[in-house]
């Protein structure tokens, strides 16, 4: 039997976007490959391969044979990596010691190529001496890509690049060597070319380099936050360890000003927690004995013990680590077609700079050969689609990062992708819009008769509206009654034998299943559901003895999120197992527009179809292990952090501070991405669809315009920058 296995390469020194993309179609080719996403702002490979027919070590001779470095595997594991911070800085210090070389030497180069000084064949000598430096030395990788790349069949942005400024350097060296070899072709030398080109395009991968460390700033900055040791009572003494000998069930003790070093639950003492850096809450929470404490939050107020629970990378700031660098390596819907066109483009562009040669060659002005050859030199330069290869992984990157610091952990990037075309939202009520802390609010009939008979029911039972009719009950000092034959009936309520009477508690459609009619309460029923409260008969032996009716108030957020989402036209709607008159209530409370009730759990789903097939783009949210159906048959899920952790793997969105405004901040974050995707494609194509052209020559004819490689190497340079830069715009993105 065979076994998916997911794979994790790290892909340090991989210089070139486009080059590594090309390593992308290679992997894919092996026949044990089921699917592999590379992000080459990470410089990560994830491969997914049946392991009867692959293993990592074949992997990772296919990566030294394609981009000649050694791939490593990543360790999910394991913590992370100053290991990583250092190599990126060990590749910007090398980078910018082969921009700093390759400035002085071309400075030099055109210095000596327009002043001439010495007799032209001993300039020339002198100017190819200065020049195989740069060539061989600072674009030494360009060639070995190239080389790499046409063994294994694809051209990349490092082909055009060796061609083109391979192609100066190789005629100027003929030149200079044999001067008359060519005839009565222009003996002109091209040495500045082939230097400043590369140096420029060198520059220009420093500048990247250094704007990819920015935008990969999220995992580190979430790895900050934690905190390095933890104040362990051991033997009776508080001992100070690392984070590494901290083990699930050790107390631990925290002062006030403290970062909580791993996740737990408060034995004693109380105080109140910063836990925005985790759940984006802005205001500190209280906490005391039996409530939960997040590791990396920070402890405001007061001292307390907590026993710990998850250590390691069974934290919740690990799995957000994770998560969001699971999502960062994901590749978005949009980004295959840009990989299409990617494909293409090299060969493309290596026709027209021949078309380009030979249309100078033959019809241009004397010397037709320099003309010629200037303008193909300069089609290949100009085209190298590097900012294509970073205009969708870049912005991606910032945007799941940027949501990872307000408490939205998203999936992946097609779930980030999805979010913007939302039509319609469908909440869950219970734990989702409403607080899902019920408490009784009316009691009618015998209140120590009708309270003891539903605490017998309930006093089992861990569902919301058992425990708030339980408390009530205690703290009425109510006796608890034996039941026998307990009965829980789907949507309805609960069933059970009492002092040998067949005692009912539940909604209208339990007793009229069960024909007891409600007597004098039927008008106190309506008029309390109208109020928006959910209302539970209590029925003995086949008459109605009282009523009980318990409310779930709105969260805070909830009118707040509902509002925004209709500024932004996105349809809203309800969906309960309560009846019609207590969910109206709450919609009217929270002004959503639809409310569906007296919904059974497992027809959520069928509900979420429904709006799809009227070709609306739906997402759910919801808490609850009944809700995953319908999250996962959903456009898009999204899950309360507080939730279950069922709805939560369910779910392409969590949210982690259980605040419903981060419903729309999610829709926001997802067009302000995808608006910066499209601005990035826009100009990395639109700068190729315009330049090429005026790189062939096009406008020569009409106003005598050619554009020098000196100029098209800076304006290729230039254009991957700008996508760069223009994606790290969104680090400015904020939820209101």
């Amino acid at each position: 039997m065979t076994h998916q296995i997911s794979l994790k390469l790290n892909l340090h020194g991989a210089d070139s976007a486009s080059a590594a993309s090309s390593l992308e179609s290679v992997i894919r080719d092996i026949p044990a490959v089921s699917n592999v996403s590379l992000n080459p702002i990470t410089e990560t490979l994830v491969i997914a391969y049946d392991d009867e027919r692959g293993n990592p070590e074949m992997f990772i001779t296919r990566v030294r044979a394609v981009l000649g470095i050694d791939a490593t595997v990543v360790n999910e594991e394991e913590p992370a990596h100053d290991h990583e911070q250092m190599l990126r800085e060990s590749e910007l210090r090398a980078l910018r010691q082969k921009v700093v070389i390759g400035a002085v030497l071309s400075a030099a180069i055109v210095a000596g190529a327009f002043t001439p000084i010495l007799p032209t064949q001993w300039a020339n000598i002198i100017l190819w001496g200065m020049t195989t430096p740069v060539v061989a030395y600072v674009g030494g990788q360009f060639f070995i890509s190239c080389w790499r790349g046409l063994r294994h069949r694809n051209a990349n942005m490092d082909t055009l690049v060796a061609v083109g400024t391979g192609a100066a350097y190789g005629y100027s060296a003929l030149i200079t060597l044999a001067p008359g070899v060519l005839g009565a072709v222009e003996a002109q030398t091209y040495f500045d070319v082939a230097a400043v080109v590369i140096t420029l395009v060198m520059l220009g991968k420093y500048f990247e380099a250094r704007a990819k460390t920015s935008a990969n700033d999220a995992i580190r900055r979430l790895l900050a936050l934690g905190a390095k040791t933890a104040r362990v009572l051991r033997d009776g003494a508080e001992v100070d360890l690392p984070l590494e000998q901290v083990v699930a069930g050790d107390l631990i003790l925290v002062r006030p000003g403290e970062k909580i070093p791993v996740d737990g639950d408060v034995l004693d003492g109380a105080s109140t927690v910063d836990q925005s850096m985790v759940t984006g809450e802005s205001i500190p929470v209280e906490k005391g004995p039996g409530d939960p404490v997040i590791g990396a939050t920070i402890n405001k107020t007061g001292a307390f013990r907590f026993r710990a629970t998850k250590v390691g990378q069974d934290t919740v700031l690990a799995q957000i680590v994770r998560l969001v660098s699971e999502a960062q390596s994901s590749k978005a819907p949009i980004q295959r077609l840009v990989d299409q066109v990617t494909a293409v483009f090299t060969p493309v562009v290596i026709m027209l700079a021949i078309a380009t040669f030979t249309v100078w060659y033959v019809f241009g002005p004397q010397p037709s050969a320099s003309y010629a050859f200037v303008n193909a030199v300069a089609v290949l330069v100009i085209a190298c689609p590097c900012a294509m290869g970073l205009a969708t992984p870049t912005s991606i990157m910032v945007g799941t990062g940027k949501g990872a610091q307000y408490g939205i952990l998203i999936k992946d990037a097609e779930s980030l992708e999805r979010a913007e075309r939302v039509q319609a939202i469908i909440f869950d009520k219970t734990g989702t819009l409403t607080a899902g802390k019920p408490v009784v609010t009316d009691l009618r009939g015998n209140e120590t008769q009708v309270l003891s008979l539903a605490y017998a029911l309930e006093k089992q039972s861990e569902h919301a509206l058992a425990e708030a009719i339980n408390s009530r009950a205690r703290q009425l000092h109510i006796a608890a009654l034996d039941a026998s034959n307990f009965e829980a009936v789907a949507g309805r309520g609960v069933r059970a034998t009492v002092n040998g009477q067949t005692v009912l508690l539940g909604n209208r459609a339990l007793m009229d299943e069960n024909s007891v009619p409600l007597g004098e309460f039927a008008p106190a029923l309506a008029e309390l559901q109208t109020g928006g409260k959910t209302v539970m008969a209590v029925a003995a032996d086949g008459k109605t003895v009282g009523l009980i009716a318990v409310i779930d108030e709105p969260k805070p957020s909830a009118s707040e999120a509902i509002a925004a989402l209709k500024k932004m036209h996105v349809r809203t709607l309800m969906i309960t197992g309560d009846n019609l008159s207590t969910a109206q209530a709450i919609g009217r409370q929270v002004g959503i527009d639809q409310v569906v009730a007296n919904v059974l759990p497992q027809d959520k789903e069928q509900h979420v179809r429904a709006l799809q097939q009227e070709r609306m783009v739906v997402a759910m949210v919801g808490d609850g292990i009944n809700d995953a159906p319908a999250l996962a048959a959903s456009d898009l899920g999204i899950a309360m952090g507080t939730g279950t952790d069922v709805a939560i793997e369910a779910a392409g969105v969590t949210l982690m501070n259980g605040d419903l405004r981060s419903v729309p901040a999610t829709i926001r974050l997802s067009r302000a991405t995808m608006s910066n995707i499209r601005e990035n494609l826009f100009w990395a194509f639109g700068y190729n669809i315009a330049l090429i052209p005026v790189a062939m020559g096009v406008l020569y004819p009409f106003f005598g315009w050619l554009m020098n490689p000196i100029l098209a190497g800076g304006a290729m340079a230039f254009s991957s920058l700008s996508v760069i830069l223009n994606a790290l715009r969104l680090r400015r993105f904020k939820v209101s």
